[in-house]
């Protein structure tokens, strides 16, 4: 969605008038919104009062939306009328016109300059059509105001009611397409107003239609939804228009406009008679707008060149030019012939203008015009025609050098670069050098790298050659390696650093590495040698020199080698310098020691026995190794460099080597410092070992400093290791007193207790104790020492506070049990507790601390049958522990753990113990609920007992769980021992369901709730009546909806009334009425019924009636409805009462379709048609409803009924076009001889379509045919008629269908129709389709049926139209005829047939007259001597004297004369003398007449051409004594006159000669012989004093 806006007023018609504007047409107003921003429609003018009630259908506006155009229609006194609204948004004003559709265009007019706005509209008034063209606005400065044009547009007769319906204005070709409703196209030229064309293109209404821009023309839509289109054919129209509209002005001015071709000759003769009269203006006007430039062409040119100039005028040739640049732009012919005489008047400025306004048309050799007098305006000519070479010249010789790559590369043009180059070098090296990087700018090079180089160096510019080939080089393609050999070279001879430069940028990877490495060695480069060297034997003698190289260069030089290269470099360094070359070694292997193997590097600096450098190279990187291997060659080559504090600290950090091959190293290694031996001991636990070593190494004090300074952790391994080695007490006593490091105690006793030495222990542990000591472990030893000792220990477990109880009472479970339970239960050791006792059988003990210990986990795990002691635990439960406790909360969490256990009988026997035995728990609530529940689950038996023993309890409690265990009759009983009667009832109810004992315990207790509980019951066991009888005991009306079901379907009427009026009495429900109500109607109290619904109330009396009515108590219904007044219901079911009248009347009140419907089947099925037909009326109106009634009038066969009904009907106000329709459907269907009256009266208001269906179904083809007609579908109305003409076909309908259809091949089967079915009516069909029909494809077809004859004043009335097959067709039958007369007046008026075939034809014609006529037809063709010929045979001796004078051949009148000489025919011999006077040669006759004895009939002959000669002598005699005269005369005129010659001047220029009489232009023949020739023919006069040239002979 683009945008949305809300308007004050229903929108009737919108439509684009742009790209981004909507046009919206209100009642009132018309408005533009426009599509950009947030703008809001915008009113343009309010609408004018004559378009009110109009339907809009178009609005336009002009091309610079200055002018708007609405376009409505409106029926109007039978027709239809428009009316449009024309306003003008600069004046703001309006003006009505009458018109139906209109457009408007932009063009230019004749010789205007600037278009012109024109507006064109056609209207079709009572008085006609009409076209009107005009121009709205004040004309365009400068422009000849538009003559306003108005034209009559022919509307067939066929088409009266035609209208125009759509216009549409082709700019492209300015011609008007004007649609009307009727499918007829008119196209119009729009600045003449002349029809060009007419034809109908669509059967249907076209209802949108718009210009179509890719053909000129317009495409639109018609009611079928056809898309068609119609366009100007520019190949044919012009021929069209000059030679059949015969308009060759219109021809020539559309042929300009368009540039169309097909009037190039009378372009041609307008130029040639325009040019012969001198009129040299006109004539360039022609030749310029001649359509595709066929006149412009150097002839023309060198005609105007010849035309002289007269003094003070321009000379035609510049008006020529002149026009040409109005015009347009000049071709290449007329551009040189132009600016030629303008460069030699130095008038260059012309030029420069004319360029830049692209007046011409430039070529090379108007740019070599040009450049002979400026090069730069030159160059912009070559550049316009596009002549590279000569562009590129003219760039160089002006020394825009960076300007020939541009333009080859834009042009596509390669000159030769290095021919360029070479010229730039040797004028302006820098120049030079710019212009060679412009040739490398691409990827691909304009020319040869190689051959810029060697200019280059020609040069010896070995600076800018670098620079270059830097660039040129940058792309580092592979095949320009010689190239970068190249460079490199020259500079690591001229200049190493440059070269140093370049290879330190890497810009380059293709050049010859073996060759530029040896050169950068010469050259001292040993980084860039060994970067380009591959043989490891140069590198060795490189890589030594390190002082000449960049240590840190180097050591990442070492990573581009192979490993084996990489050892083998470094082998070489350590030989040739090991202590210049050890650092940067080192370096090497630190760096590379993953790639190179660390064994290896570590191996190659054993074998140079250079430790230092192996120290110095494992310390870079053992602490980034897990190698075991390098930790321990790191240990070896430090001690060996004497590096202790390192040993120290990688036997301390690293965890990597292997401590037992280390520690042997240490030992062996007899160092001065035992430390790094004592850290690694220490470290892997080595620790007995190192006190061995140690001790029989006389080391002691590295005893001491171990364990008081390294790790006093370590004093009790080093406590075993020296009672191991049998080392005095006294000594382990003060070395254990000496220590005051952190140690584990409980090692320390264990290594002793081990030994079976823990007294040793005794002082020491006393006197942490007294020192303070809570450690466990202290406390630990001394109870094991308390224990073993029997020193009062049972009193120490009691009171000591730090010991664990854990390991202490593990420690007694073999010497003293009592004693581990002791500490057992101090450290609440419940597993080890139980353990003890159940290994020892102390359950008493056991049981006490269970009961104290409260914890439910504890029980459960006792408790648990896999316990084989539980039996003796829980007698020891109930007999002791419970008894000599006095908390409750110790009982409460046995007891739970009791029936978490799921021990029931254990249970009952603990709580019997507690509630019955007279206990300080008796009492208690919850006990006595426990133990009833406890029954419940376990002995049901005991339940009773309980229940009626114990008073303290929760009663309602207890009852629901024991009816949840089905203990229904114990529920009851503590329900009834504590009046819980409700209860108590529902009980006997739910769970005992014993409704008589439920009944007795309601009597009994006789409570309204309890009687409300007993009548649901009953209610829900079906006992409907009883339950109706304990509600109203109850007097509980609450659950009516129930009790109205139930007795609804039980079918319980009588007693639901009861009920119900209990219920009415208490609440004044509508429910309860309205079924109150119902149970009247169901119980056929009418009269109880009536007075109800007659009193207040509040029942739904609607709704009881309908259940009434479907339950077909009608008679209740009857009532109900008519207490509510639905009069459709109460219709309804008057009908199923059979009171059909009554029913009417009913229907007629509530006046519904339905009731109407309902009411009306019913009567139908009654029978009770009269009234059926009533209520039949009030239904057919209404269109949706006819369909159904029909049905069910014909689905029971009452068709007479039916259309009875529908013939009532037509006379409605209200009747509608269904109506009529269905009513047509039924005549074809039962009575066919009504049909064609009903349409004939009705066609208008039927549904055609469908009653052209049922028609057709029903053979009824004269109405089919009349259908097809109206609906204006007259192509399928003549295939009927044809189909079926014994009974559809009418002469005069047919004739007037048949013309109106829009296939024309229905022409032609009706013209087969008529020769089979009316033979002699053809021809007054073919006077209709005469100006339809293809008058060839006609003549064809009955040519090839053979009906010709019949056909014959078809043949003459088309004739005029001089169609060669009509003139043949024609001809034939005159010939069949033996019409002589008819035949030669047909070939003398109409000349388009085959002459010579006709002839031909002829000449075997066994009449004379029809061989005359071929003979005739010969001479027409020019074929004298056959004409001749064939006169000879026949003997028609006039006819061959007039066909040979006419030939103009002196050979054949001559045979004539022989022929006739041959033959004896003298009378003809004299005769053709006179005829053919002019081709006789005198001296041939003269002895023709003498060797045939007639000079009597050859003297007249004789006589007259010694006359001529005579004549001819004298003259000349006259015309040489004029001569003389005029020779012998002074000569007094100038020799050159004022003005010109004739034959300079040209035509028109002087006198013009006076035109000779006709007898002249014979040839000077004499008046007497004239009288018998046939006067001569007018000639067309092709120019000024044409015919002068003959009295020159």
């Amino acid at each position: 969605r683009m945008k949305a806006h809300t308007m004050n007023e229903d929108v009737c018609f919108w439509s684009w008038i742009s790209v981004n504007t909507v046009a919206l047409v209100t009642e009132t107003a018309v408005y533009h919104w426009s599509m950009e921003g947030d703008s809001l429609p915008e009113k343009m003018f309010d609408r004018h009062a004559t378009l009110n009630g109009c339907q809009i259908i178009n609005y336009r506006v002009d091309p610079t939306m200055k002018w708007l155009l609405l376009v409505g229609i409106a029926a109007q006194q039978n027709r239809v009328v428009g009316a449009m609204q024309l306003y003008s948004t600069e004046r703001k004003v309006s003006q009505p016109i009458e018109g139906h559709a209109a457009a408007f265009t932009s063009m230019k007019v004749g010789d205007n300059q600037q278009p012109s706005t024109l507006f064109s509209f056609g209207v079709r008034n009572a008085s006609g059509g009409k076209l009107h063209i005009i121009e709205v606005g004040s004309p365009v400065q400068g422009n000849q105001p538009f003559q306003k044009k108005a034209v009559d547009v022919f509307f067939p007769p066929e088409a009266q009611n035609d209208f125009p319906v759509a216009m549409q204005i082709s700019e492209k070709h300015g011609l008007i397409y004007l649609i009307t409703k009727y499918g007829y196209v008119h196209m119009y030229d729009t600045e003449t107003g002349t029809c060009i064309y007419m034809n109908r293109i669509s059967s249907d209404t076209i209802f949108v239609t718009a210009a179509h821009e890719a053909s000129g023309g317009i495409i639109g839509v018609n009611r079928k939804g056809q898309v068609l289109s119609v366009s100007m054919d520019a190949d044919n129209i012009i021929p069209y228009i000059t030679n059949v509209l015969q308009n060759p002005d219109l021809a020539l001015k559309i042929s300009v406009r368009c540039n169309l071709g097909g009037a190039e000759d009378l372009f041609v003769r307008k130029f040639t008679n325009l040019f012969n009269q001198g009129n040299f203006s006109e004539a360039a006007k022609v030749a310029a707008n001649a359509p595709k430039g066929i006149l412009r062409t150097p002839q023309t040119i060198q005609k105007f060149q010849q035309v002289p100039t007269q003094p003070g005028s321009t000379p035609p040739l510049l008006q020529y030019f002149g026009i040409l640049l109005e015009q347009g732009q000049l071709n290449k012919f007329e551009s040189l012939e132009l600016c030629r005489p303008v460069l030699q008047q130095g008038r260059k400025q012309l030029l420069e203008k004319w360029l830049k306004e692209e007046k011409l048309e430039c070529s090379e050799e108007l740019g070599d015009l040009v450049k002979q007098v400026d090069p730069t305006m030159a160059l912009s000519v070559y550049l316009r025609a596009n002549v590279p070479h000569k562009v590129v010249q003219c760039f160089a010789e002006t020394g825009q050098y960076q300007k020939i790559v541009l333009y080859s590369k834009k042009v596509n043009y390669q000159p030769d670069y290095i021919f360029l180059l070479r010229g730039i070098m040797r004028m302006n090296p820098e120049q030079g050098s710019q212009f060679a990087k412009l040739l490398i700018e691409d990827d691909e090079p304009l020319a040869e790298l190689n051959l810029v180089v060697d200019v280059f160096m020609e040069a010896n510019m070995v600076q800018q050659c670098t620079a270059f080939l830097l660039d040129a080089l940058k792309n580092n393609r592979e095949s320009e390696g010689p190239l970068q050999t190249r460079l490199l070279e020259m500079n690591l001879m001229s200049a190493p650093q440059v070269a140093d430069a370049i290879l330190g940028k890497h810009m380059f990877t293709h050049f010859d590495q073996a060759h530029v490495a040896q050169l950068c060695e010469n050259a001292g480069l040993l980084q860039r040698a060994l970067e380009l060297y591959t043989d490891i034997y140069d590198i060795k003698r490189a890589v030594v020199h390190t002082h000449m190289l960049n240590a840190e260069w180097l050591v990442t030089y070492f990573g581009s080698l192979s490993v084996e290269d990489s050892m083998e470099c470094l082998k070489a360094m350590l030989q040739a310098n090991l202590r210049q070359n050890l650092q940067v070694c080192v370096q090497i292997a630190t760096k590379y020691h993953e790639q190179l193997s660390t064994e290896a590097l570590i191996d190659l600096f054993e074998g140079f026995k250079c430790f230092e450098g192996l120290f110095y190279f494992l310390a870079s990187i053992v602490n980034f190794s897990q190698d075991t291997e390098v930790h321990f060659k790191y240990i070896q080559a430090a001690c060996k460099t004497g590096q202790i504090k390192e040993v120290e600290r990688i036997c301390r950090e690293s965890n990597c080597y292997d401590p037992e091959s280390v520690k042997n190293f240490l030992k062996d290694a007899k160092l001065t410092d035992q430390l790094p031996l004592i850290i690694v001991c220490d470290r892997f636990d080595f620790v007995h070992d190192l006190v061995l070593y140690l001790y029989r190494n006389n080391l002691q004090k590295y005893i001491e400093i171990y364990v008081q300074k390294v790790n006093p952790g370590r004093l009790p391994v080093v406590v075993g290791g020296l009672l191991d080695v049998d080392c005095g007490e006294d000594i382990i006593k003060s070395l254990i007193m000496s220590v005051r490091g952190q140690f584990d105690t409980n090692e320390l006793v264990a290594e002793v207790e081990k030994r079976n030495r823990l007294k040793l222990l005794l002082p020491w542990l006393e006197a942490r104790i007294h020192d303070g000591s809570t450690e466990s472990a202290t406390h630990n030893a001394l109870a094991k020492i308390y224990i073993d000792s029997n020193n009062n220990p049972e009193r120490f477990l009691r009171e000591n506070q730090y010991y664990d109880s854990l390991v202490v009472g593990k420690y007694c479970e073999k010497r003293d049990p009592h004693l581990a339970c002791v500490s057992y239960e101090r450290g609440l050791c419940d597993d080890e507790l139980i353990k003890v006792c159940n290994e020892n059988s102390l359950f008493k003990s056991q049981a006490r601390y269970l009961v104290k210990r409260r914890e439910p986990d504890l029980w459960a795990k006792v408790l648990t049958e896999e316990n084989e002691y539980r039996r003796q635990l829980i007698d020891q439960v109930v007999q002791t522990a419970l008894s000599e406790t006095q908390d409750a909360d110790d009982v409460s969490v046995t007891v739970k753990a009791f029936m978490t256990a799921n021990l029931p009988n254990e249970l009952i026997e603990l709580l019997e113990k507690i509630v019955l035995d007279n206990s300080v728990f008796s009492d208690h609530r919850n006990l006595q609920n426990l133990l009833i529940l406890t029954a419940i689950k376990a002995d049901r038996t005991r339940v009773m007992e309980y229940i009626n023993r114990l008073d303290n309890y929760d009663a309602p409690d207890i009852a629901n769980i024991a009816i949840t265990n089905e203990l229904y009759e114990e529920a009851f009983a503590i329900f009834k021992k504590f009046e819980v009667n409700t209860s108590a009832i529902q009980v006997l109810i739910e769970n005992v369901q014993n409704l008589d004992r439920a009944y007795e315990f309601a009597e009994r207790c006789n409570e309204p709730s309890v009687w409300s509980l007993l009548a649901k019951a009953q209610l829900d066991g079906l006992l409907v009546k009883e339950a109706i009888d304990s509600y109203i005991k109850a007097e509980d009306p609450s659950t009516y909806m129930d009790v109205v079901d139930a007795a609804g379907k039980s079918g319980n009427y009588e007693d639901l009334v009861r009920y119900l009026q209990m219920a009415r009495k208490n609440a004044r429900d509508p429910y309860v009425e309205t079924e109150l109500v119902y149970a009247y109607a169901k119980t056929n109290r009418l009269a109880e019924l009536e007075e109800f619904v007659s009193g207040p109330n509040h029942a739904q009396i609607q709704q009881v009636g309908d259940r009434c009515y479907d339950d077909k108590l009608y008679e209740a219904a009857k009532l109900l409805y008519n207490n509510v007044s639905n009069f459709a219901r109460l219709a309804s079911t008057l009908v199923h009462l059979g009171e059909y009248q009554a029913a009417v009347d009913g229907a007629r009140k509530a006046n519904s379709n339905r009731t109407w419907k309902e009411v009306c089947f019913a009567c139908i099925d009654g029978q009770e048609f009269r009234l059926a037909q009533m209520c039949g009326l009030h239904i057919v109106v209404h269109a949706d409803e006819l369909e159904e009634l029909i049905n069910y009038y014909q689905d029971r066969g009452y068709f007479e009924e039916l259309m009875t009904l529908l013939e009532a009907a037509l006379g409605l106000e209200r009747a509608h076009m269904g109506m009529f329709t269905e009513l047509a459907i039924l005549y074809s269907k039962y009575k066919p001889s009504k049909m064609r009256e009903h349409l004939e009266l009705f066609w208008s208001r039927v549904n055609i379509p469908k009653v052209l269906r049922a028609a057709e179904q029903a053979h009824l083809w004269p109405e089919l045919v009349f259908l097809y007609d109206k609906y204006e579908e007259f192509d399928n109305a003549i295939l009927t008629m044809m189909a079926h003409p014994v009974e559809s076909w009418r002469e005069s309908m047919f004739k007037d269908i048949i013309t109106k259809v829009a296939n024309i091949e229905l022409y032609y089967k009706g013209l087969q129709f008529y020769l089979d079915y009316k033979p002699m009516l053809l021809n007054d069909l073919l006077v209709v389709l005469t100006p339809r029909l293809d008058h060839t494809r006609a003549v064809n077809y009955f040519m090839k049926v053979n009906q010709l004859h019949i056909v014959k004043p078809y043949l003459r009335s088309v004739q005029n139209n001089n169609n060669k097959t009509v003139n043949e067709a024609l001809n034939n039958v005159l010939i069949e005829e033996e019409d002589y007369n008819g035949l030669r007046t047909s070939v003398d008026a109409y000349d388009n047939l085959d002459n010579v075939a006709l002839a031909q034809k002829l000449e075997k014609h066994e009449l004379l007259e029809f061989r005359r006529i071929a003979a005739y037809l010969y001479k027409g063709n020019n074929r004298w001597a056959q004409s001749v010929e064939l006169c000879k045979k026949d003997k028609l001796f006039k006819d061959a004297m007039q066909y040979t004078s006419e030939s103009r051949k002196q050979e054949l009148a001559e045979s004539l004369i022989a022929w006739f000489l041959e033959n004896d025919y003298y009378e003809c011999f004299g005769s053709c003398l006179f005829v053919c006077y002019d081709l006789l040669r005198p001296d041939v006759i003269l002895e023709l007449s003498w060797r045939h004895n007639l000079l009597d009939y050859a003297m007249p002959f004789l006589i007259q051409v010694m006359r001529e000669y005579i004549t001819k002598v004298d003259k000349l005699a006259v015309s040489e004594e004029e001569r003389k005269v005029e020779e012998s005369s002074p000569d007094t005129q100038p020799i050159v006159f004022d003005k010109q010659l004739m034959i300079t001047a040209g035509p028109g220029m002087g006198i013009a000669p006076t035109p000779q009489p006709p007898q002249q232009m014979m040839g000077g023949m004499g008046a007497g012989m004239m009288m018998n020739m046939p006067p001569p023919q007018p000639q067309a006069p092709f120019g000024v004093g044409y015919g002068g040239g003959f009295n020159s002979m």
